[in-house]
């Protein structure tokens, strides 16, 4: 509708604004993800106040983005695998060795994280959450097979190598990561896909799982560039080109490090943008126990 001034006249902008607002009051409007580009304009032309929470990036382009960016993070890795540390296998040699940091990467960086921002994607603010939370709990499943596949490799290796296990930071901030991620799942499982739970439980517990989600993805991405700074030390300390001198796998490596760190800033950057998240008046069935909603 239009409103008009007390002399006939259209308002000006800012009055029809207002107006627009007054009448929409009460109301709810559905929500468009393609509307999101009109309101960063608006606040580019001055409408919307600069404090407002919409950033001016979408969402959509940013997870493509970032998608692109972990699936290259798990090609470079295996590529390092069969380049440079001699291929893949399954029989407790180093080659077998060689699938820790492919199952690591892929599952507890790349799959993690995307289960992390799962409630992030504009599809998922609408309707009912189950479908999303029962995403959210398959991609961590998966991410923790691998892991626990990627634990196997190193530990057969280092026993039948005779290597001692546990010693370095590496391997201490990979245990922590991997013991926090199990106990993530178990209680986020207890809490928000079995009925028993209270309600007051789930609220209270739901900003722990966050935080901790958080914590987690930082461990791992600490877990992994020590990890990749530990190999390229035990492997070329006594090359004829030491670590020193950044022969090509140093450059290959130390690349792909920082590209799991420029993932993980991203990921955790994209938890602390508000706009992003599912609007709480469409949460309101977090609520409830989710074997409840499938009835």
């Amino acid at each position: 509708r239009i409103c008009r001034s007390g002399d006939g006249k259209t308002a000006k902008r800012g009055s029809l604004l207002l107006c627009i607002m007054s009448h929409a009051e009460g109301s709810v409007t559905p929500w468009n993800y393609f509307s999101r580009r009109s309101l960063c304009e608006r606040r580019k032309r001055g409408v919307l106040p600069t404090g407002s929470e919409m950033p001016c990036i979408q969402f959509l382009p940013f997870s493509i983005f970032l998608g692109i960016l972990g699936i290259l993070c798990v090609g470079l890795t295996g590529f390092w695998g069969q380049h440079w540390l001699g291929g893949f296998a399954w029989d407790g040699s180093s080659e077998m060795f060689n699938w820790h940091p492919v199952f690591m990467v892929t599952g507890m960086l790349v799959l993690y994280g995307s289960a992390a921002l799962v409630y992030r994607v504009p599809f998922s603010w609408q309707g009912p959450k189950l479908p999303w939370k029962l995403i959210h709990a398959a991609l961590t499943l998966v991410a923790f097979i691998l892991v626990v596949l990627g634990l196997v490799a190193v530990f057969e290796f280092h026993n039948k190598m005779k290597i001692p296990n546990m010693y370095s930071l590496h391997s201490w901030l990979g245990l922590t990561a991997v013991l926090l991620f199990s106990c993530q799942w178990l209680t986020g499982f207890a809490s928000f896909l079995l009925p028993w739970a209270p309600i007051w439980l789930r609220v209270l517990y739901k900003p722990v799982h966050v935080f901790f989600g958080s914590a987690i993805l930082s461990l791992v991405v600490a877990a992994c560039i020590s990890g990749i700074n530990e190999k390229l030390f035990f492997r070329l300390k006594n090359s004829t080109t030491p670590y020193s001198e950044l022969p090509a796998e140093a450059w290959f490596a130390n690349t792909l490090g920082m590209l799991i760190l420029l993932y993980g800033l991203l990921v955790l950057w994209a938890l602390t943008v508000s706009a992003w998240k599912r609007p709480d008046s469409n949460s309101q069935d977090m609520h409830e126990p989710l074997l409840q909603e499938a009835r």
